[in-house]
């Protein structure tokens, strides 16, 4: 059996800009360049996945079904700049929901590494060698706890920074093009170590 490797890629505030507990399509654009970024690890053999949070089903602020034309449109944004999606995987849930079969506490809300873990199953992934790309530490959590390496996007959207185990990042980004440079170089130039823990300037 033959393992692939890929690039975890959280929604909101990474690939697209954040708008909250938003489902109408219209509204979706890609992030600034983020395209530019995911060419260059597609041409480089990674899948790339979407990982994502979606409490708002839990909370009722919309059905579990509308985020299908969310991921249409994501697609039809991806697929015109030649970029392939592998996968969209979500999380509904929230202990604290409204909607009685959605107010759990599960095993796939980052910053559990659940919805990681079923990806890496479906599609053959190697976890080792691959990574997660997010805007916030419970992302980077995420990563760690699967397995992979992980990036943060320092673009404002992390408020609590609250340290611990697996929230330390591999290395702190500006956007989705400066991670994928940085993801072909240290898998280009082999294994990773402590020294590869840079922070972008």
């Amino acid at each position: 059996m033959e393992y692939r490797k890929a690039v975890f890629i959280d929604k909101d505030g990474t690939l697209i800009p954040n708008i909250p507990y938003n489902v109408d399509p219209e509204k979706i654009t890609l992030s600034t360049k983020a395209s530019d970024g995911l060419i260059k690890l597609q041409n480089s053999g990674f899948l790339l996945i979407i990982v994502t949070n979606q409490s708002g089903v839990a909370k009722g602020l919309f059905k579990e079904k509308e985020l299908e034309k969310v991921r249409n449109k994501i697609e039809t944004l991806c697929i015109a700049d030649n970029i392939q999606l592998s996968g969209f995987y979500f999380c509904p849930h929230h202990p604290h929901g409204v909607v009685h079969q959605y107010a759990i506490a599960c095993k796939c809300r980052k910053p559990s590494e659940g919805l990681l873990l079923k990806a890496a199953k479906d599609l053959t992934i190697d976890l080792t060698k691959s990574w997660m790309i997010g805007d916030i530490l419970n992302d980077v959590e995420a990563g760690n706890r699967a397995g992979c390496r992980s990036i943060l996007l320092n673009n404002g959207n992390e408020t609590e920074w609250k340290n611990g185990n697996y929230r330390e990042p591999a290395y702190i980004a500006r956007n989705i093009p400066e991670a994928a440079e940085y993801i072909l170089n240290t898998s280009n130039y082999g294994k990773y170590n402590s020294k590869d823990l840079l922070v972008a300037h």
